[in-house]
């Protein structure tokens, strides 16, 4: 009996031992530094540098500014998309863009629901950063790509083969969000202020409902072919920025401009001629002429993208304006000025013009290493003149073209393809000699092409980037 006591004793040991080992070892297995669960106002700063670092300012903006002609690509896949060899139509071509454009919002999908349904319920301030910030996200991947993966992606383990959605009922889920996140933004909460976490408006919920209605103005004007609203258009930026002060932009030291870090190390994007001759026409009133532009033995050398110009890095002309230290836009102050001008003047407004005067020098003061004075701007507004009808017009849509200089080409590119669809596209002239294969959007991400079988027989061979406009410029996906 004694035996049995001792043998079950040492087998109770043994078993504690080995319970309090593998507690332990469990321990030990975890990585302290990738917790499962975060407090959202920690995550929300990730998704803020990232959503203007990797889906804003980088390969999108990049290839969007060659498309646009606001630069011209000199080297490397920038020359291929400049000169349409095969990149636009490829699906390794916007691979990192999508890929981040999806990380994102699957980020902001935990957020949402975290502060809607779950331990940070009544967290409105997150919350209504956190819509916007989805809005954005989506806006950008469906504006680029057009019918896209939405209500079944970023669900992993649940579906893995999500199908695609229509644009139009993206959109709609887009202006659902900012006006959610204006509402929820208006509210009062328990919840600690974003604070220093919040890296663009440093937690003012003010800023963040402004920002809200300047998107919805962005978003409003881009669907004027499906529904124009142009009073709407006017309502959302008088809610909005009052100044460049208020304006949707990451300035963060730690956080390098991406068109100054991509040319810094790449070299592959120079002065397009096309757009050197644009500024070039507006006469010798305009001082930015002379100093957006790098020169090459004492003149301005642009690359001449009305022809396949010869490839090489630093034989050509460079932005001047150029810094690391460039704010990332997302929403400026300008471009909503410009946004307000083209609604007045649409809809026959005789403020239209000064309006424009008043976009114009939000332009040439804006936040960048080379700056201009109000002085400067009032120089060139006057060598203007009287404007109306289609001559004004075509005047705010070239100033505002020439605003989002260098790096808020995505914009540009959405005005391009906007204007097309309404017949305007005279007003910005492309001079690319293969018009035939402008790229009407940007081509499905690899990772999707080859995992979604609705992707891919979406994709095909690519080939429809050139012939499928996306629905609001009046295609049907």
């Amino acid at each position: 009996m004694k035996n049995i006591k001792i043998t079950i004793t040492a087998l109770m040991a043994l078993f504690l031992f080995q319970s309090c080992s593998e507690d332990t070892m469990d321990d030990i297995n975890k990585n302290v530094n990738d917790p499962t669960d975060m407090a959202t106002r920690l995550v929300i700063t990730d998704v803020m540098v990232n959503t203007a670092f990797t889906v804003t300012g980088s390969d999108a903006s990049f290839y969007a500014g060659v498309y646009s002609e606001l630069s011209a690509g000199n080297h490397n896949q920038m020359y291929s998309a400049q000169i349409r060899r095969s990149d636009p139509q490829l699906s390794s071509t916007y691979n990192n863009g999508w890929n981040n454009s999806y990380e994102q919002l699957r980020t902001l999908d935990i957020i949402i629901d975290k502060c809607t349904n779950g331990d940070e319920k009544g967290n409105y301030q997150t919350l209504g950063v956190a819509q916007i910030l989805h809005a954005y996200n989506l806006a950008i991947l469906t504006d680029l790509f057009g019918d896209v993966p939405y209500t079944e992606a970023g669900k992993p383990g649940i579906i893995f083969q999500p199908k695609i959605d229509k644009q139009e009922a993206i959109y709609t889920d887009i202006f659902k969000n900012l006006n959610d996140a204006i509402i929820n933004l208006n509210k009062t909460t328990t919840y600690t202020s974003l604070g220093t976490q919040d890296v663009i408006y440093g937690g003012s919920s003010a800023k963040w409902i402004k920002a809200a209605n300047g998107l919805l103005a962005r978003y409003t004007m881009r669907l004027s072919l499906r529904k124009a609203d142009y009073q709407g258009v006017i309502n959302y930026v008088n809610a909005s920025f009052a100044n460049a002060d208020e304006e949707l932009k990451l300035t963060n030291g730690s956080v390098p401009n991406p068109f100054a870090r991509f040319e810094l190390d790449r070299g592959a994007l120079s002065v397009a001629k096309s757009f050197y001759d644009m500024m070039v026409a507006n006469g010798p009133a305009d001082a930015r002429t002379a100093d957006y532009f790098t020169k090459i033995g004492g003149v301005v050398k642009p690359f001449d993208n009305s022809k396949e110009d010869i490839e090489g890095q630093d034989i050509y002309s460079i932005s001047a304006l150029m810094d690391e230290t460039n704010p990332i836009y997302l929403l400026s102050y300008h471009e909503l000025l410009f946004l307000k001008a083209e609604a007045q003047a649409r809809l026959g407004l005789s403020e239209a013009q000064t309006t424009l005067n008043s976009a114009i020098r939000a332009a040439y003061t804006k936040r960048q290493a080379v700056t201009f004075t109000t002085a400067e701007a009032d120089t060139y507004i006057a060598s203007i003149g009287t404007l109306s009808g289609n001559a004004l017009l075509k005047k705010i849509m070239v100033e505002k073209h020439i605003s989002f200089y260098e790096n808020e080409a995505i914009e540009a590119y959405n005005d391009i393809r906007r204007l097309q669809a309404l017949g305007d596209g005279n007003l910005i002239s492309l001079v690319n000699p293969k018009p035939q294969f402008f790229p009407q959007r940007f081509s499905y991400g690899q990772s999707d092409v080859s995992s979604n079988t609705n992707v891919k027989a979406a994709f095909g061979d690519g080939s429809y980037v050139y012939s499928e406009k996306v629905w609001w410029a009046g295609g049907t996906r």
